[in-house]
This record gives C-alpha cells, sequence and structure tokens, in this order.
C-alpha cells in the first residue's frame, strides 16, 4: 500500500475543501449558521459564487498534483465571469420555475405543466454542471457554445447526466443533514465523482484525454 499517495490525495481532498468553502464564504455562513427553510434568499442571492468555485474545483481535479492554491485560483480567476453568468442564469432560471411549481401545486394545470417544468428545471441543472466542467477544460471558449454543446451532449448521454444528478442529489442531502461533514470532507469525493462522468459525457467519442 502506497501511503504517500494515499496522504496526498486526502491532502488534495481537504485542501481543496476548503478552498470552495473561501471562494463560497457567504453561502457556506448562510448553511452553517441559519435554518435554510427561512434564509433561502440568502441561498439564492450567493448561489452563483458557487459557480467560479467550481470550475475552480474541476480544474485542481484536473490538474492533479500540481500546486492546488495555485491551479485553484488562477481557475477562478479565468473562468469569474463566465461562471458568474452560468451559475447567475442557472439560478434565476430555477427560482422562476420553482416558483411557478409552487404555484401550480394543487391547480389542475398542474398535473400537465408540473412534469415539463421537473424536465426544465433538470435540464437546467445538467447543462450547468457540464458547462461548469467544460469551462474548466477550455476557459477560453465562448459560453454560449459551451452551454450549446453541453446541452446537447447531455441529452444525448442523459443515462450518464441522471447519475451525475444522482451524486449531486446525494451532496445535497448530506448538505442539509450534516453541513460541515459536506463541505469539509465530502465535497471534493463527490465532485470528483461529477467531474469525471461529466468531462467523459462532453467527450463527443466518449473517450477523456
Amino acid at each position: 500500500m502506497n501511503f504517500g499517495r494515499i496522504f496526498e490525495a486526502a491532502y488534495t481532498a481537504l485542501l481543496t475543501n476548503l478552498l470552495l468553502a473561501i471562494a463560497c464564504a457567504p453561502l457556506v455562513l448562510v448553511v452553517l449558521t441559519t435554518d435554510p427553510g427561512r434564509t433561502w434568499p440568502l441561498l439564492v442571492l450567493f448561489a452563483p459564487l458557487g459557480g467560479p468555485a467550481l470550475v475552480a474545483v474541476f480544474a485542481v481535479l484536473r490538474a492533479y498534483g500540481d500546486g492546488v492554491p495555485r491551479v485553484f485560483w488562477n481557475a477562478w480567476r479565468a473562468s469569474a465571469r463566465r461562471a458568474l453568468t452560468a451559475g447567475t442564469v442557472a439560478t434565476v432560471a430555477l427560482l422562476v420555475l420553482g416558483v411557478d411549481a409552487a404555484w401550480l401545486a394543487g391547480r389542475t394545470a398542474g398535473a400537465v405543466l408540473l412534469p415539463v417544468i421537473a424536465v426544465v428545471m433538470t435540464l437546467i441543472v445538467i447543462t450547468t454542471v457540464l458547462t461548469l466542467v467544460a469551462l474548466a477544460e477550455q476557459p477560453g471558449a465562448r459560453l454560449r457554445d459551451i452551454a450549446r454543446a453541453s446541452l446537447y451532449l447531455g441529452l444525448r448521454r442523459w443515462y450518464l447526466s441522471l447519475f451525475s444528478l444522482l451524486v449531486l442529489v446525494l451532496f445535497e442531502v448530506l448538505l442539509a443533514a450534516r453541513p460541515a461533514i459536506a463541505i469539509g470532507v465530502a465535497a471534493s469525493p463527490l465532485l470528483y465523482i461529477v467531474w469525471a462522468n461529466s468531462r467523459f459525457t462532453l467527450t463527443p467519442d466518449g473517450r477523456t484525454t
């Protein structure tokens, strides 16, 4: 057993989790110190900060073995504008659809429209995650082109997209129940699964480089 590699992997994971928490400090503070059920407007306000932070995490995973802080903050700076835009658009769209879903619940039209809204919300999440992974791979690419390709490939490999979505749901459940453990311990391993799966999804011929 190579204890050196195990220690390096653990160190990288914990340091990446710490940098993720710092990059999303306002969002993490709300999750750790308040009842999200009552302070959800703050969560919505700070949610876009997760965009560049996730790109930075994915960049660290891609460049495993290099200096973690340097890779993280370089990727954060390089992707900040595009990733914040992607995060903001996704957050606003999900908020609007969520409000619509709440209004339709229990109404006759809801039986028809709620499944449609659920599908659209799922597509938004999948496309956004793939877009952030793609930004970590190609920081200089146009956001519109990346989003279009992410939507197409996410639909084409829907089974992989659903797997990534399930991992994210698991992380969200853990975050709601044990936020300190989710952020401090589980974030990197779960995001690694999402990154590796999404990277495969984004490769047209089904292979990673």
